[in-house]
């Protein structure tokens, strides 16, 4: 990629302390953006700050479930920076395995209020700046494959990408009389400190392991972060 593609560009990454967030926020510092790394692990994200540079990014806490902290993390980004060009929302978790025979309906409603309301909560306030400013800006998500296909992932993780997906294809609808793009990425599987600490499992899977099951069914080898 050109070492310039994003430079002066200012952008906020969700759930980016570690795995493919941290290292979207790596990719978009070389290529000369400052981001804002939003997260709930606040030592987490503060190394990943410090191991960046903080003359190229900064941390700001924030729960994607909790509209108020979102709303708080688009203000603080054009306070610190004074624009709003491109979020990435990346946060997401991968909830319960149960099948839908045994799926709680309680554990439903969290992976539903991380994966779907925290994104719609992103689109949202990240537009309505971008549209305040006159911003063309970008907007991205995290989808899956699942997003597309059931059985790849748990029932409640396929039922959040799916929705969501809708929400990227109403909202690009929406915005693009603004000039906003609004896309999503759908990655099968890859690597992560998530994809390894399994719920209901105490000990933590080898990522060499999860890497082979994974590369054995994709058609892209070797995606560790």
């Amino acid at each position: 990629m050109n070492g310039h593609r994003l430079e002066g560009r200012v952008a906020i990454i969700t759930g980016a302390a570690g795995g493919i967030g941290e290292a979207a926020a790596r990719l978009f510092v070389e290529n000369g953006a400052f981001v804002v790394i939003a997260d709930v692990q606040d030592e987490l994200g503060d190394r990943v700050v410090a191991s960046i540079g903080p003359e190229r990014c900064s941390y700001k806490h924030c729960d994607v479930t909790d509209e108020k902290q979102v709303e708080e993390t688009v203000a603080y980004t054009l306070v610190k920076y004074g624009t709003l060009d491109i979020v990435y929302s990346n946060a997401g978790i991968l909830g319960s395995l149960a099948g839908v025979l045994d799926l709680d309906m309680k554990a439903l409603e969290k992976i539903i209020d991380v994966n779907v309301c925290g994104g719609v909560a992103m689109i949202k306030h990240a537009g309505r700046a971008m549209v305040a400013q006159n911003i063309r800006g970008s907007i991205i998500c995290k989808v899956s494959v699942g997003g597309t296909r059931g059985g790849i992932g748990p029932p409640g993780y396929t039922a959040s990408k799916h929705a969501l997906l809708g929400v990227v294809r109403s909202a690009s609808r929406e915005f693009g009389i603004y000039g906003i793009r609004v896309n999503c990425v759908s990655p099968y599987g890859v690597v992560t400190p998530m994809t390894c600490t399994i719920p209901g499992l105490r000990t933590r899977l080898d990522p060499e392991f999860i890497q082979e099951q994974m590369s054995s069914i994709s058609n892209l080898k070797n995606m560790c972060l």
